[in-house]
């Protein structure tokens, strides 16, 4: 069996989110670790590697490739009911020991990940974008891995998605740089993020910072992006109110049209514990609510949460779109993004 290193070496290409710098030394800039790289070293994604100066990245393959309902990103405001052809390549820049998705992520970071090689499926820009016409997809996401590392390949597939008069998403833990977020602007309609919690001691156990998701998100949201957020909430771990309402007003503070999504944490990959209950998410849910922010949805725990799977209007509180797990069960947001009750603009894309 050849390599996985070997392997992903062979699949990659060079890149330009990166600067070069003396001794042929560079330093990327697709995520905010800002990685400083020698020659024949790799930065702490593990997919980014210097070579002779050049920095190569990811390129021309998918570990995954998966036609979901738009709501399983979760994004409950673009396009609902509609589907996504959604991609994943390998490796991420944290290693989040609950990750549900480490067997792709960990890849070159956990010896148990290596099994990840036989995922891997050569495939063109073209083609992915042709298999999202077929499907009848009106939206490519790339996500299952961390995005932001692979995001040279990302921006060629959707631009090319774009000419065909689709949607496009990033499904991210939100660690970025402006850099990226700028190449990104022209060819991303929306980014979902991951405010994982509040303290940057915590983020730093999962190997980020906190400071920089709260720029990712501020800037995403200044540059146009759709933005919805996902916070996993873990017993224990970030469940505590305090925590939970300084999410909320942060969110709240950049914008309460901005969708915050509580999901349920189920023990995963590393992290043992108790699971969610909906009254864990109910109460966030009232946190969220007396926050201000005006869309807040609760997952993972379809049909035992009651109205928030729901969309509601925050002007007249009437419900707009019914929901069961990932099924539309009815959608009366006009074409145009208002309510046909009271007449109020409903933040999200609506139509493409």
């Amino acid at each position: 069996m050849v390599p996985l290193a070997e392997k992903l070496k062979k699949l990659s290409r060079a890149g330009w989110l990166y600067e070069k710098k003396e001794s042929q030394i560079v330093q990327c800039y697709a995520c905010a670790h800002r990685c400083i790289i020698k020659p024949g070293r790799r930065g702490v994604c593990q997919m980014r590697c210097n070579e002779n100066g050049e920095l190569f990245v990811p390129w021309g393959y998918v570990a995954a490739a998966n036609v979901d309902p738009i709501e399983k990103k979760p994004l409950m405001h673009l396009l609902p009911g509609s589907d996504a052809l959604t991609f994943g390549m390998l490796g991420c820049n944290f290693h989040c020991d609950f990750c549900q998705n480490w067997i792709s992520s960990q890849a070159l970071r956990d010896p148990a990940s290596e099994t990840s090689g036989s995922y891997i499926q050569e495939i063109s820009s073209e083609e992915l974008v042709n298999h999202a016409i077929r499907s009848g997809s009106d939206i490519v996401a790339s996500s299952y891995n961390e995005p932001l590392i692979t995001s040279e390949w990302a921006i060629e597939i959707f631009k090319l998605a774009k000419k065909n008069k689709l949607l496009t998403a990033y499904v991210s833990n939100g660690y970025a740089t402006p850099e990226v977020l700028h190449a990104l602007e022209p060819v991303l309609d929306a980014y979902k993020i991951d405010l994982k919690c509040f303290t940057d001691k915590k983020y730093r156990s999962l190997g980020g910072a906190l400071e920089e998701v709260k720029n990712t998100i501020q800037l995403a949201f200044e540059l146009g992006m759709w933005v919805e957020i996902v916070t996993l909430v873990i017993p224990g771990f970030n469940d505590s109110p305090v925590e939970l309402r300084d999410m909320a007003d942060f969110i709240n503070s950049v914008s309460p049209d901005i969708p915050w999504h509580v999901t349920a944490f189920h023990p995963m990959y590393k992290r043992d514990g108790d699971r969610t209950s909906a009254e864990i998410l109910q109460r966030a849910a009232e946190i969220g609510e007396e926050a201000g922010l005006h869309y807040i949805y609760a997952g993972n725990l379809p049909g035992r949460v009651g109205s928030l799977e729901d969309t509601r209007c925050p002007n007249c509180g009437h419900t707009l779109i019914k929901r069961a797990g990932f099924l539309i069960r009815e959608n009366r947001v006009k074409p145009e993004g208002t309510c046909p009750d009271c007449g109020a603009a409903i933040a999200g894309i609506w139509q493409n």
